[in-house]
């Protein structure tokens, strides 16, 4: 069965440790999915997936700027991050979802884990499930090398990347 992504009800957020002392979280506000599931057989399901780079957004302009650049996406020549899923587990309500993820040309694996809730109908008559997922990448594994060494030793930014998604669906 053929579900539809409810941007309005949905987010792809991102948090990563500045100067090693605090960490700066973000989202995007562009993105899509084209998900095949069926409830009672979630282990069927597919995802394919893709965030607008330039509609990265953490609250401080020339932050976003900077994001957008050859320094870290260069969202001029690689404009989308894609998800495709390769496997789908579930156990009660928590699911793991393998895929690959590509970011600036380059693919790696990854493995999004959280929990599904749902299927429920809305005021509308329409079915809806929702899933809560996140991971962790090295941004570095992507091409985004970008930093600066701190006096004290540190780095400028954080190698480590947690991504989380709030995903609600709604069956075609």
């Amino acid at each position: 069965m053929a579900w539809e992504l409810d941007t309005a009800h949905s987010e792809v957020a991102f948090a990563v440790k500045h100067m090693m002392i605090s960490t700066v979280k973000g989202k995007f506000t562009s993105f899509a999915a084209s998900v095949s599931l069926d409830p009672k057989n979630v282990t069927a399901a597919s995802v394919e997936a893709s965030v607008d780079i330039a509609s990265i957004h953490t609250g401080e302009e020339q932050r976003d700027g900077h994001l957008k650049s050859g320094d870290f996406f260069d969202a001029e020549q690689h404009p989308k991050m894609t998800f495709k899923s390769t496997s789908v587990k579930q156990s009660g309500t928590d699911v793991t979802i393998a895929g690959d993820l590509t970011i600036k040309g380059s693919t790696k694996p990854v493995t999004l884990k959280g929990t599904m809730e749902g299927p429920a109908k809305d005021p509308w008559g329409n079915q809806r499930v929702g899933f809560s997922l996140a991971t962790e990448i090295d941004r570095e594994d992507f091409g985004l090398t970008w930093n600066q060494v701190l006096e004290t030793g540190g780095v400028l930014v954080g190698k480590k990347v947690k991504i989380s998604v709030e995903a609600e669906l709604i069956a075609k």
